[in-house]
């Protein structure tokens, strides 16, 4: 797998049909809605397998939604465990009392905040281990789901997962992991801190839409590129 122009091709892959980027985005901020966004996500990767360049359209509406669905299904279940040592490090977090001023007086009033000791500090990083471990296979469960047509047991085929990861390369694959989660939290970053400020002038308002849908384009097309690399086995 060639990263650079894997990393080249995905980010000007969105930018071919800005109608769809805006579209994406007005979709993925309506509740109920944003599931047919999700179901797009992957349509990108199915369109990407079949040999596409070009972003796919949102027709068949009710294939999309029911997609959008599977998406989240399989998302909940790769997240169950890390959700599961998050809310143990909460759990057994202690409480720290915070100072804090109010308007009313020079008087400080306090209030309690859970702060992270001991087990629940233990409990938080083996969280934070799991997820940094699932998100490196549920970029390829979830091309693995589409490959063999949205079915949600694909994406959980561990086993078929690793030997597509292994026919990329270990160190290919978490070299591209780590270039593709930097982009996004840098570019995420940028348009939260642009998009605040312009806020005022509600142009934040499309630099939120415009950016986060581009970067979900972005992120999409580059797992399904890196999904195409791997060879059968």
């Amino acid at each position: 797998m060639n990263i650079n122009r894997n990393i080249i091709d995905s980010l000007q892959y969105p930018i071919k049909d800005w109608i769809k980027i805006i579209l994406l985005g007005i979709i993925l901020i309506i509740p109920i809605v944003n599931f047919i966004g999700l179901g797009y996500y992957l349509r990108i990767i199915k369109s990407t397998l079949a040999g596409l360049d070009e972003l796919p359209d949102f027709e068949r509406v009710g294939e999309l939604f029911i997609d959008g669905i599977k998406l989240l299904i399989v998302c909940i279940i790769y997240a169950i465990v890390p959700l599961i040592f998050y809310a143990l490090s909460f759990a057994f977090a202690g409480s720290a009392t915070v100072p804090s001023s109010t308007t009313t007086s020079s008087v400080f009033s306090f209030s309690y905040l859970p702060t992270l000791t001991g087990i629940s500090l233990v409990f938080f990083i083996i969280a934070t281990i799991f997820a940094i471990i699932i998100s490196i296979f549920a970029y390829m469960g979830i091309a693995n789901m589409v490959y063999y047509g949205s079915e949600i047991g694909a994406a959980l085929r561990y086993r078929e997962i690793l030997d597509r990861i292994a026919s990329i390369g270990w160190g290919n694959y978490i070299l591209w992991w780590i270039v593709l989660m930097l982009i996004i939290t840098v570019a995420g970053f940028i348009i939260g801190i642009v998009g605040g400020i312009l806020l005022f002038f509600v142009l934040g308002f499309l630099v939120f839409l415009l950016g986060y849908s581009y970067l979900v384009i972005f992120q999409t097309r580059s797992v399904a590129l890196t999904f195409v690399s791997s060879r059968e086995y």
